[in-house]
């Protein structure tokens, strides 16, 4: 018996839930006869295998419900394997419903033995296909060792990067100043199959643009005074590897034109020279600025962004990072503590409640800096609020952590949410939240919501 695998039947038939029920004891068996609650089933136990009838309620006669089930499931969970109960002379529909991604079909009535062999190895299947996702997953390098995160957004952004690491393309990280965007791009490289090429990073902005030419394109003896020596410049430096233009929406106009030269041709000639130089290179740019608007006033140009923005990656600022401003200064604090052998160093209740509270503009750097600068200043064996030199107001100093509280504000929030999207729809809301109608009711009721 493995009572771990569960199994759902959709089938509004008593006798024949009770039959199939029966036969699969081996397993955790939940039902459902109707779209509705099996949709409700699939979000509450995320079974690994499904055998629905296609005819279900309100009109057990027709197949709509049953196939907008079957699309439904696919969506919501598509590592499930769903198998089709169909009757006798139903060919065409159990062929459109393998055209929909259902595992196997079954016509009625059907030997419980015949279907017993067809769901386990259903499940044998789908575990193979978790066993193999979960060793690419080891096989592949952590990109992201560098980047502590919970946030869901920032955990998309890490998948995001692991799907384009293996291609060349041009990535363009855009966030405010502080979020991570060299870290991310470090990781990109690592997962990529230049790892165990140069990464280069120049900042477009903390170079002279009299100097900014020689440093990305190289120069030749003699090129200028103080050539002395031919030297390879970045781009160069970067061969057959990854180069990062950080700020590059400080880019002067002439070197846009070099660089779109460069990423159409991928070609280079270092200053002073004639030679053209053949490099491959992957780039990764990155910027705080918004360079539509500048495209707009004339400073940046068109044909550059679209080349450089083939794959655009939005990085949300610590403010709005659920949960990592906290997940940060712990480790910021473990981490200096050893390196100013401070000890066995953590935050205070005050402490982290000014850390959560405050909007760090400077974003993650100034985090780190802050809990740097607070170790340091650190007399006991706690970091406290006056350590960390932010104040808090009253209204964040008393915000609530009592379970019931915040559950109850978590469960408007997200009735309202469900509520609004589905236009009033007791029953879309309903669908949404995972839950009965009558349970949604009762929500409202207690929350004092109303349509």
């Amino acid at each position: 018996m493995d009572k771990s695998r569960t199994l759902l039947v959709v089938e509004d038939d008593p006798a024949l839930q009770k039959q199939i029920r029966w036969a699969f004891d081996q397993y955790e068996v939940v039902v459902a006869d109707d779209r509705e609650t099996a949709l409700n089933q699939v979000r509450r136990h995320n079974p690994s295998v499904v055998t629905m009838d296609l005819g279900l309620p309100p009109d057990a006669d027709s197949v709509s419900e049953g196939f907008r089930l079957l699309e439904q499931i696919q969506e919501l969970s598509p590592d499930t394997k769903v198998i089709v109960l169909t009757g006798q002379n139903d060919q065409a529909n159990a062929l459109r419903a393998i055209g929909l991604g259902a595992y196997d079909f079954f016509a009625k009535p059907f030997e419980p033995e015949i279907l017993a062999l067809t769901v386990d190895r259903a499940f044998r299947l789908f575990d193979l296909q978790q066993e193999n996702r979960r060793l690419q997953a080891m096989r592949q390098p952590d990109v992201m060792s560098g980047l502590i995160t919970r946030d869901p957004e920032m955990l998309r952004i890490c998948r995001t990067i692991e799907k384009v690491a293996p291609s060349s393309v041009t990535v363009m990280l855009l966030g405010e100043s502080g979020t991570g965007k060299e870290v991310l791009a470090r990781g990109l490289h690592n997962a990529s199959p230049r790892r165990d090429a140069r990464f280069v990073a120049i900042n477009c902005a903390a170079i002279p643009e009299t100097l900014l030419e020689s440093e990305l394109f190289g120069y030749e003896k003699g090129a200028f005074s103080g050539a002395a020596k031919t030297t390879p410049g970045k781009i160069e430096t970067a061969h057959h590897g990854t180069l990062m233009l950080d700020e590059i929406g400080d880019l002067p106009l002439p070197l846009q034109a070099k660089l779109l030269r460069f990423l159409q041709e991928r070609v280079i000639e270092r200053v002073g020279g004639r030679q053209e130089i053949p490099v491959d290179v992957r780039i990764i740019c990155a910027t705080h600025q918004d360079l539509k608007a500048q495209i707009s006033d004339g400073r940046f140009r068109e044909d550059l962004y679209y080349r450089l923005a083939e794959i655009v990656i939005t990085i949300p600022p610590l403010r709005q990072r659920s949960g990592d401003a906290a997940l940060l200064a712990h480790a910021f604090a473990r981490r200096f503590a050893q390196e100013l052998n401070q000890g066995s160093l953590s935050l205070g209740e005050e402490a982290l409640k000014a850390i959560i509270a405050h909007p760090w503009p400077g974003n993650v750097r100034e985090l780190e800096n802050c809990i740097k600068r607070a170790t340091i200043m650190a007399e006991g064996s706690h970091i406290t609020a006056a350590d960390i030199g932010i104040p808090v107001s009253d209204d964040e100093a008393t915000s609530s952590l009592e379970l019931r509280v915040v559950r109850e504000e978590a469960e408007r929030n997200a009735l309202v949410a469900a509520l609004s999207r589905g236009n009033g729809n007791i029953v879309r809301a309903a669908e949404l939240l995972g839950v009965s109608r009558p349970t949604l009711y009762d929500l409202m009721h207690k929350l004092g919501i109303k349509t």
